[in-house]
């Protein structure tokens, strides 16, 4: 990537050689050239809202409409077209486009804005930063000291249903959709009269770290609202596990996991009121994963 410094120091020499250093100083031709740059950026078009179920290039189809309704049933890249034998350029602009995406999510944070307009406190696993998260998901179930005591200090204990929120692999998908799922799962449970624990988020959390927090707060059953490993369909998927009676140590079967909350997938708000009704199913037949008729 060429930096405004390296910019700079090619100007300089081409006006050197131009004859034109004693005239026009070096930063004001940098300056003209990134406002130049500024302004025709921000007449691009956002590749990123083309609906890819509909976003066609095959030239010359023997049956374009039969084409297009296999398109309308998966967002995988069908019907792109190509140049030779390379991808055309929107192809590859929007490939990097949605990827671009996928890192962002993995590797930005949950803005503390979301935080507090959603009145969640904050605690950690014992992971020190983004990089040894993403290389020791084991580290990404255990809670650190401060951690436990926060939860202990302002947690309702032994509630019947405990929910919180979790960065995992996607912060982007929490933001997106964590507040109206969280809002619904509440409502529902309220309708139902069901004794909910104190929301919070938790940041470098694995879907583990279930287990650490029910040891800690002993609720009856504990779901964490959990970012999705992002792909290049969508960077703002989210999860919601649930587990009756979780220990460190429990077999992932006993897990009961609802996926794709997003808005090509399952919306938040919809996701919510189904995930309550889970959730009082486990309270009622005392069971979750495999153990769990639904």
């Amino acid at each position: 990537m060429i930096t405004d410094s390296d910019l700079k120091r090619v100007i300089e020499q081409v006006l050197m050689e131009m004859k034109l250093g004693e005239n026009k100083k070096v930063e004001e031709v940098v300056a003209a050239v990134a406002c130049k740059n500024a302004i025709e950026d921000s007449n691009l078009p956002d590749i990123t809202t083309i609906d890819l179920r509909k976003d066609f290039h095959i030239e010359n189809p023997h049956n374009k409409d039969a084409y297009l309704k296999l398109k309308e049933s998966t967002p995988a890249r069908l019907g792109v077209g190509r140049c030779g034998s390379r991808y055309r350029t929107d192809t590859l602009l929007r490939f990097r486009a949605d990827h671009a995406a996928a890192m962002d999510a993995v590797w930005n944070d949950v803005s503390e804005e979301f935080l507090a307009k959603n009145n969640l406190f904050s605690i950690k696993t014992v992971i020190a930063n983004k990089d040894e998260f993403i290389t020791r998901p084991d580290l990404g179930k255990i809670i650190d000291e401060d951690g436990i005591k926060t939860l202990k200090e302002k947690c309702k204990m032994k509630p019947r249903v405990q929910i919180y929120l979790a960065d995992g692999l996607s912060s982007t998908a929490i933001e997106t959709n964590g507040a109206d799922c969280l809002a619904s799962i509440l409502q529902g449970l309220k309708a139902y009269g069901i004794d909910v624990g104190t929301p919070f988020f938790l940041k470098y959390g694995r879907v583990g770290s279930m287990d650490h927090i029910s040891e800690i707060l002993e609720p009856e059953v504990i779901a964490v609202l959990i970012g999705e490993r992002p792909g290049l369909v969508t960077g703002e998927s989210m999860s919601c596990y649930m587990t009756y009676k979780a220990y460190r140590g429990i077999p992932e079967a006993k897990r009961t996991v609802i996926s794709n909350i997003h808005k090509q997938g399952t919306p938040a708000a919809e996701a919510g009121a189904h995930i309550a009704d889970i959730l009082k199913k486990m309270l009622d037949e005392k069971a979750s994963g495999l153990d769990l008729k639904l």
